[in-house]
């Protein structure tokens, strides 16, 4: 009995040591006196920075998301620019170093927003082609003179080869039924696909258009559409987020999120990379953006509204057979858009609006 009562004391000290140490700790931890979290701030603007420090420290450096910003040497306020942040909630953490122990780290977050206003675009349409009724269109590519197309719908879904002059099919191949095929690229000698809730992704050789192989995707979540810059693969997923993935390995290595003047741009669809900026149809609508890969802001944008409207096709605007399509010939500087279903695709050029 009296042995078990030591056990009990022992067990109730170092409880109550162990609550006590918790509470002093939670006392003693340093805090963010500004930003509060979740503060909204405008490209380009600064942000303050201050902490309130439990005890003295030697340095404090400061980081956005990973990357350093600024080295300090106490807990006085300090200012950061933002105008070579990417948009977004941004993790904001401070690393506060005391002789040789480990830094303690507290976080915060602001949400970096765009005032930008884009630039607006008109058109005109140069030619018109045909285009495959029989093709729900998902990704659309120009290359070495032809038309690459990734056409959607599950027990519909192919991948396609087309002569641009008079819509013919070269080349077929079926995508398995299960699979509902959505947004491709191509690079080098390879074409990369996504399927949309499906949660793999193909890849076919470019000459023969055979399947090569078929992968998990990295992530559980829809695939959209895709595009390259020659060097990373951009992904969209419905949301205002795109993906950066590596291209020989397709796993994802950064992302960025998509802001316009009036908060985040989402539904981003089908991509293409022409002369340094990402344009993107947002889904169910007959609006194409151009963004900007190094911040994920929105440049630029056109309403295509007027190039094919419902009332003048024979294939009514039902079921999703919506614009989505856009193929950029980087040697002739043409570029080429479509929809889902549409029995045209136009070739148009753009043009600043005042």
């Amino acid at each position: 009995m009296r042995f078990k009562l030591i056990c009990l004391l022992i067990c109730s000290s170092l409880f109550f040591t162990h609550c006590t140490n918790e509470v002093k700790q939670r006392q003693e931890s340093s805090a963010w006196v500004m930003p509060e979290a979740g503060t909204s701030v405008n490209l380009g603007d600064s942000v303050n920075l201050e902490l309130e420090l439990n005890e003295k420290a030697d340095s404090v450096v400061y980081f956005a998301d990973g990357l350093k910003l600024k080295k300090a040497a106490d807990e006085k306020l300090v200012t950061i620019p933002t105008q070579d942040l990417p948009l977004g909630i941004k993790a904001i953490t401070a690393k506060i170093y005391r002789g040789q122990s480990e830094p303690e780290e507290i976080s915060t977050n602001i949400v970096l927003k765009s005032t930008l206003v884009p630039q607006k675009y008109g058109f005109i349409v140069q030619q018109v082609f045909k285009h495959d009724t029989s093709s729900y269109t998902q990704g659309l590519e120009f290359h070495n003179g032809y038309l690459y197309e990734s056409d959607g719908l599950a027990g519909e879904s192919s991948l396609r080869k087309t002569v641009l002059s008079s819509g013919k099919v070269l080349q077929l191949t079926k995508v398995r039924d299960e699979l509902f095929a959505e947004g491709i690229t191509i690079f080098g000698d390879k074409i990369f696909m996504l399927t949309y809730q499906n949660n793999v992704s193909l890849e076919y050789d470019l000459n023969s258009l055979k399947l090569i192989r078929e992968f998990p995707s990295q992530y559980q979540r829809e695939g959209w559409g895709l595009c390259n810059d020659g060097k990373v693969i951009y992904c969209t997923d419905g949301s205002n987020t795109i993906y950066v993935l590596n291209k020989d390995t397709y796993m994802q290595e950064n992302s960025i999120e998509v802001y316009d003047q009036n908060g985040p741009v989402r539904e981003l669809n089908e991509l293409e990379f022409i002369d340094g900026r990402i344009f993107a149809n947002i889904y169910n609508s007959n609006r194409i953006v151009m963004i900007d890969p190094g911040n994920g802001q929105v440049t630029g944008e056109v309403d295509l509204s007027d190039l094919y409207p419902d009332e003048i096709r024979p294939m009514k605007d039902y079921d999703g057979f919506v614009l989505n399509g856009i193929a950029w010939d980087s040697k002739g500087k043409r570029l080429f858009v479509t929809g889902k279903k549409w029995d045209k695709l136009f070739q148009i050029k753009l043009g600043k609006l005042n």
